[in-house]
């Protein structure tokens, strides 16, 4: 999708800034992130991009639909790529670390309530707070 001619398709110019942020979120091995965490990523390659310029260009982009924003716990909104299926997210509320899954079980029930309520639903996210394997205590230090 980083090709010019992707872009010009849904509307935008190739500008440099927007090239480098779509090409940060589709080889960065990091799926969720911040504006500040895009912008940290731009600084450390040396570009000169600044951190209104990258709030700008995430907010055309989810317009555009190439990315979706999520709103953690964190209160900070955090961008992935639209890739078209769905998912659902675990989030620890220790470090911040963000896995995705996706149950069918989960999704049936979802549509059995919705059909016993006579609800249509238009779309539904689902984020499990928790801690993650590294956050959790280890067992049997504690003397229990």
């Amino acid at each position: 999708m980083s090709k010019a001619s992707d872009l010009k398709d849904i509307g935008l110019k190739a500008t440099a800034p927007r090239l480098k942020i779509l090409n940060l979120f589709e080889t960065s091995e990091q799926r969720h992130m911040t504006a500040e965490d895009v912008y940290r990523l731009l600084i450390a390659e040396d570009l000169d991009i600044g951190l209104a310029t990258v709030y700008r260009v995430l907010t055309q982009f989810e317009q555009a639909g190439l990315l979706v924003r999520h709103h953690f716990e964190s209160g900070k909104a955090v961008f992935e790529l639209n890739q078209g299926s769905h998912h659902d997210h675990l989030v620890c509320v220790k470090c911040g670390k963000v896995e995705e899954f996706f149950d069918a079980e989960i999704e049936k029930r979802q549509d059995a309530v919705a059909k016993k309520h006579s609800f249509v639903i238009e779309s539904h996210s689902m984020y499990l707070y928790g801690l993650c394997k590294d956050c959790q205590p280890v067992k049997g230090k504690s003397g229990h």
